[in-house]
């Protein structure tokens, strides 16, 4: 195998550049937050809460657009058997982004939260929040696994050098900057991602686009000439699943750390909601180029090109089609500034999903469950580690990978069932408590696992009306498998059991025991009887427990941000009357007026 030399000097020069970027943005911002009282652990969660316009739109965009985005939305257009039809990510995401804008970024980022799951801990208690990072975790790694999946594929392609090393190389130095910088680095990597990506696919595919092996793709597009048409098409038996897929990645896409540790970085609640807004657009645009390799790789004919006669569909490597189109359709100049801006770029989107779950343990995991008195330079030192720890998992998840896509749904897939409905009901739905909380998780999970999953060989042993056998090739060894397919869109349905749950279960165990039709005492989660227990995580309680961490109700465009306990989790409602007209009175003006006479 030659290694290309070319290649390799652009990959290490785009590298270089990601890799200075993190490290000056860490550098410049290393001393952000201290004025304010900031702790340095938060500072790496959230900034200084001072992410601005122009940084923030490219960093919100940056959620989705990375190396799972472009591959996958590249592959499904090319795939015969599914086409632009079923290139659902783009629309979904854009969708998710706007959706978040519209009902979530406000109440997350007034409250003056840190992470996505203080609003569980403090209304469902801290075991709660435990068992919801659970799937909250998993959709951070499988995230992660997809975009070094994809970035190790497309490095195999550029210098021929083995996929696992170039996966590993890559963790190894998204997981540094990140490790220094946290949230700023990540921010600022992802400026200088978006426009290599945007750059480096722009200047390859007018040079795809008339190389003479490729065909007319507005052609190809409704003709069958080498493939089917690269459109495609969805089938009367398919409409429900397609529907399924796309609540998936239009829900499914909001209720992720990656995202709201963005939304949380905002200098304001409205600046998180415009930020959600511009990524939507910034989404949308940025998959144009991909859409464009996807149809020119269904649109050539490869018998003429140096790939050879086979096509990359028939080698099981259509996850790989824009590395390849790049590379062989391409002159060799082009090729390798457009793969190695890309390669590059792609690396800095892992960095926020190691960073989420990083910042999810250390906060709500370690301090809030388990060491409410750890020190801000003990927590920055559990971040550290576990940043080390997740960034590992997700490298291994890479190594043993199928299809981008197969990964990009099964890493929503539990979020989307769990997470999803648990976060309307703690954001929208007055009364809910941990009862509820739990019985929603365990219907989720049950109805989202009882319908299998191929992509872990999971049998179902729930099957849902529709569902059929089909043989397929198995993604790693080749070989041919049957697998139960569900026709029915039972994710959604799973996601809709929950949400009812959780109100239903809530409801009645609010009736039970308040109307005595069960003792007290056997309110063993101190969810309806004992509502400031210490599991219960409100301001009542924490205010007698030692201020340990803290934000504040209604963070202002420079906030005070991490000083007690008391204030890191502030519902108004769950206050009592006195204590919140007591609240008022000491920061109504007059009162200051009063006390400075």
């Amino acid at each position: 195998m030659t290694i290309h030399v070319e290649g390799l000097v652009a990959i290490a020069v785009f590298y270089l550049l990601i890799l200075f970027v993190g490290i000056w943005a860490a550098w410049k911002n290393k001393h952000s937050g201290e004025a304010e009282g900031t702790d340095r652990s938060e500072t790496i969660m959230v900034g200084g809460r001072d992410i601005g316009l122009f940084v923030g739109g490219f960093t919100m965009t940056a959620t989705w657009v990375g190396g799972g985005y472009i591959n996958g939305t590249a592959e499904y257009v090319y795939l015969p058997d599914y086409g632009l039809a079923w290139a659902q990510a783009p629309f979904g995401y854009a969708l998710s982004l706007v959706l978040g804008g519209l009902f979530f970024a406000k109440p997350m980022r007034s409250r003056g939260y840190v992470t996505m799951l203080d609003p569980f801990q403090q209304l469902y208690g801290k075991r709660m929040g435990g068992l919801l990072f659970i799937p909250a975790l998993m959709g951070e790694i499988f995230w992660s696994a997809a975009i070094l999946s994809a970035l190790g594929a497309t490095l195999s392609v550029i210098v021929d050098i083995n996929i696992k090393m170039s996966v590993v190389i890559s963790a190894l130095i998204a997981i540094f900057y990140t490790l220094v910088g946290g949230l700023y680095s990540v921010a600022y990597t992802d400026v200088v991602q978006l426009f290599c990506i945007f750059v480096g696919l722009w200047i390859s595919v007018p040079f795809a686009l008339i190389n003479p092996a490729v065909s007319d793709i507005t052609v190809t597009a409704v003709k069958h000439l080498y493939q089917s048409p690269w459109i495609g098409s969805v089938q009367k038996g398919d409409t429900w699943v397609w529907i399924d897929n796309f609540c998936l990645l239009m829900l499914g896409g909001i209720p992720w750390q990656v995202y709201f540790q963005r939304v949380l970085s905002a200098s304001s609640a409205t600046y998180a909601q415009v930020l959600s807004f511009l990524a939507a657009f910034g989404c949308l645009v940025m998959a144009v180029p991909s859409v464009l390799i996807g149809a020119i790789g269904a649109s050539t004919d490869w018998n003429q090109t140096s790939y050879g006669a086979i096509p990359p569909k028939n080698k099981t490597e259509a996850d790989m089609i824009l590395p390849i189109v790049l590379q062989h359709l391409c002159p060799p100049f082009v090729s390798f500034f457009g793969l190695g801006a890309v390669s590059a770029a792609v690396m800095s989107s892992a960095d926020s999903s190691i960073l989420s779950a990083s910042s999810m343990f250390a906060r709500n995991i370690y301090q809030l469950a388990f060491r409410q008195s750890a020190s801000d330079r003990e927590i920055v030192w559990v971040m550290r580690i576990t940043i080390f720890v997740f960034g590992g998992l997700a490298t291994l998840m890479a190594l043993v990978t199928g299809t981008v896509y197969g990964l990009w749904y099964l890493s929503s897939d539990l979020v989307y069932v769990i997470i999803f409905p648990q976060l309307l009901s703690v954001l929208f739905v007055k009364g809910t408590n941990t009862y509820g909380s739990v019985a929603a998780y365990l219907f989720g999970m049950v109805l989202r696992i009882g319908g299998g999953e191929p992509y872990l060989q999971l049998p179902p042993f729930i099957y849902y009306p529709g569902w059929m056998t089909e043989q397929r090739k198995h993604h790693i060894t080749g070989e041919l498998e049957e697998i139960v397919v569900q026709k029915f869109p039972f994710k959604t349905v799973s996601m809709l059991a929950s949400f009812l749950g959780n109100v239903a279960v809530s409801y009645l165990a609010k009736y039970l025991f308040e109307s005595g039709k069960i003792s007290h005492k056997y309110d063993f989660l101190d969810a309806v009887v004992s509502k400031h227990s210490g599991e219960i995580m409100d301001k009542t309680t924490l205010v007698t427990r030692g201020n340990a961490i803290g934000l504040s109700e209604m963070a202002p465009m420079k906030p005070r941000l991490s000083v007690t306990l008391a204030a890191a989790f502030t519902r108004r409602d769950t206050l009592p009357t006195e204590t919140v007209e007591e609240e008022e009175e000491e920061s109504s003006p007059d009162s200051s007026h009063h006390e400075e006479e």
